[in-house]
C-alpha cells in the first residue's frame, strides 16, 4: 500500500475512501476553507498554506524550506498501511511537487530523470511548482538533479484541472488505477 495518490480538491473525499487513505497533505492557499474527508483524522492531515507561486508577491505565500521539511517529515511518519493523499486546488503543481518530493524523500537511491519521467507517465498534465522542486532538490541534496529532471520533463498538458493519479515510491511498484472498480472487489467478495 505504500503509494501516493494525487488529485485535485473536489476529489479529496471519493480519493480517500476509493483508495482507503488515512493521510492526506494539502497545499492550499493560506484561509482557504475545506473540509477535510472524515476517513482522515485530523492528527493524520498536514494543512499547509501556501500560494501556487514561484516567487514572492504581496499578500501571498510562497512556498518555503519550512513547507518542504514539513511535507519530508509528515511522509517520513506516514505508516505506509495505507496511501497518502496529496491535494491541492487543480493538482496540477504544488501537490505533484509534494509527490516528486515525498517520493524521493521515502527512496533517496532513486534516479531524478526516472522519477520526473514517471510523473510524466502518471500525469500528462503535471507542471510541478518550480520553487517547492527547487527547495526540495536542496533539502534533499540532489544538487540541482532533481530541477534539473523536471525542468526535462517539461510543462504538462494544458488543461483546467488535474485528473487523479497513482504515484509509486519507487520504479516497478505496483499500483492500483486511480479510480478502482469497488463494485468488482463487492462482486467478487
Amino acid at each position: 500500500m505504500s503509494y501516493l495518490v494525487v488529485c485535485r480538491l473536489n476529489q479529496i473525499a471519493e480519493t480517500a475512501v476509493l483508495h482507503g487513505a488515512r493521510e492526506m497533505i494539502s497545499l492550499m492557499a493560506q484561509g482557504q476553507e475545506f473540509h477535510r474527508p472524515a476517513v482522515i483524522e485530523a492528527s493524520r492531515h498536514l494543512n499547509l498554506g501556501v500560494n501556487d507561486i514561484s516567487g514572492e508577491m504581496d499578500g501571498l505565500v510562497a512556498p518555503a524550506h519550512t513547507h518542504v521539511e514539513r511535507i519530508i517529515d509528515f511522509a517520513g511518519n506516514w505508516d505506509r498501511s495505507a496511501p497518502l493523499v496529496i491535494h491541492c486546488w487543480f493538482g496540477i503543481s504544488r501537490s505533484p511537487a509534494a509527490a516528486l518530493i515525498a517520493a524521493l524523500s521515502l527512496a533517496a537511491e532513486q534516479d531524478e530523470d526516472e522519477l520526473a519521467a514517471r510523473l510524466r507517465a502518471a500525469s500528462p498534465f503535471a507542471t510541478p511548482n518550480p520553487r517547492l522542486v527547487a527547495i526540495g532538490d536542496e533539502i534533499l541534496g540532489r544538487n540541482g538533479r532533481l530541477v534539473r529532471a523536471v525542468d526535462r520533463i517539461g510543462r504538462g498538458a494544458e488543461t483546467s484541472q488535474g485528473e487523479r493519479f497513482c504515484f509509486g515510491l519507487r520504479a516497478g511498484d505496483k499500483l492500483p488505477p486511480a479510480t478502482p472498480d469497488r463494485r468488482k472487489e463487492v462482486s467478487d467478495g
